[in-house]
């Protein structure tokens, strides 16, 4: 299985998503597709928007969201 990731997208073609339950504080996960690759998840601390962002397959997203939601 190959796991190599995409390289990292220039930072004006993310459209972050934050999530409703945030409540507006700013300490929030930032979730974004991947714009250059299919099947890949942009992960982002709103806190730290100096940090470079995680990426993570699309479905390792998927499990965690689920298993969080229990």
């Amino acid at each position: 299985m190959n796991r190599q990731h995409p390289p990292l997208p220039d930072p004006s073609t993310i459209t972050w998503t934050v999530s409703s339950y945030s409540g507006g504080g700013g300490n929030c996960v930032q979730a974004a597709p991947h714009p250059d690759a299919a099947g890949f998840i942009l992960l982002a601390d709103s806190k730290r928007p100096d940090q470079l962002p995680l990426t993570v397959r699309r479905d390792t997203w998927s499990t965690f969201l689920h298993v969080a939601a229990q």
